[in-house]
């Protein structure tokens, strides 16, 4: 029974390792005009189990479909999925490894597109890449940098906001570098709840918080990935100037004043079921209320299993009394 603390720990850091682990879709947003050839790359499949890399296409409106495996080795394809445009889609071989092709794009094709693979007992996914069919040209984002920090002085800590707005598409991906005086830039050190992200229609926003000890140490620099390029906010805040009282600037118009969820949608409710003889069934893919609902459970069965042993040991010791 001293072992059940031990497993349901065990259980639960394979469950926190199978959500920290992901593939690598560097794209976050492609642009093409109809007719045009697109591909979406997938890197990181080092880490997969099997040699079969899975395909999905997610629309707006739509749930998760598997379109397609491909191998990562041959880069032969499998279409057994019966998805209604399994024929506009094939498989090419880049520099990576084989990637997921389209070669005449339709409207019909706008959605977004995850990767995903079996990595030893678990299963694995991309962060999605978005693919807008337009006539509207890519534009980068005009990004600024906003310190607010009107209560930095009770709180013992100041904000920095960096917006981006005026971009198509609307996607970003935001990074925060600092760099002490006469020093070289540095990527700042990870940390729950130090950034939070804002998003509006046309205004993308990212929040950084800052220790009051680190504000006089250093200058910060937001930089903002598009699918245009990386655009580097050209004015340094400086770190000591963040502290001084006073109203914050105003922002854009199309702020949000909430902060609503800035990520992917869920994963598919399930993954394909008919697979290659080698590749085991592919299991479901829990929603976000059953994971809760599972780590819950262990937490449970860890307090449960606690509130035995320690129960065991009292009887001991007043048994030997």
């Amino acid at each position: 029974m001293l072992l059940l603390p031990a497993a349901a720990l065990c259980c639960v850091c394979s469950a926190l390792v199978a959500m920290a682990a992901e593939l690598k879709q560097d794209s976050l947003s492609l642009t093409r005009k109809v007719g045009e050839e697109v591909s979406f790359s997938c890197g990181g499949t080092d880490q997969c189990y099997y040699e079969y890399v899975f395909w999905y296409q997610k629309k707006d409106t739509e749930t998760f479909r598997v379109i397609l495996h491909i191998s990562r080795t041959s880069g032969a394809i499998d279409k057994r999925y019966n998805h209604p445009q399994q024929n506009d889609f094939s498989a090419v071989n880049k520099q990576n490894g084989w990637e997921l092709q389209i070669q005449k794009v339709k409207l019909s094709h706008s959605a977004s597109y995850y990767c995903s693979c079996y990595r030893s007992y678990y299963y694995i996914f991309g962060s999605g890449t978005r693919l807008f069919v337009t006539d509207e040209q890519v534009v980068k984002p005009v990004v600024s940098v906003y310190p607010a920090a009107p209560r930095a002085h009770l709180e013992g800590k100041s904000s920095l906001l960096c917006v981006a707005s005026a971009m198509f598409p609307p996607l970003v991906q935001f990074s925060w570098k600092r760099q002490k005086e006469n020093g070289r830039l540095e990527e700042l050190p990870s940390a729950d709840g130090r950034l939070l992200k804002l998003r509006e229609s046309g205004c993308t926003a990212s929040i950084l918080s800052i220790h009051q000890q680190e504000i006089s140490s250093y200058k910060y620099r937001c930089y903002v990935q598009h699918e245009g390029g990386k655009v580097e906010v050209q004015t340094e805040t400086e770190g000591s100037t963040l502290s001084t009282p006073g109203p914050s600037p105003s922002l854009p118009p199309s702020l949000p004043p909430s902060l609503p969820p800035s990520l992917p949608p869920s994963l598919p409710p399930s993954l394909p079921t008919s697979l290659p003889p080698s590749l085991p069934p592919a299991p479901s893919v829990p929603s976000q209320y059953q994971v809760k609902l599972l780590l819950l459970l262990y937490t449970l069965l860890i307090v449960k299993s606690l509130v035995y042993c320690c129960g065991l040991f009292v009887l001991t010791i007043l048994r030997n009394k």
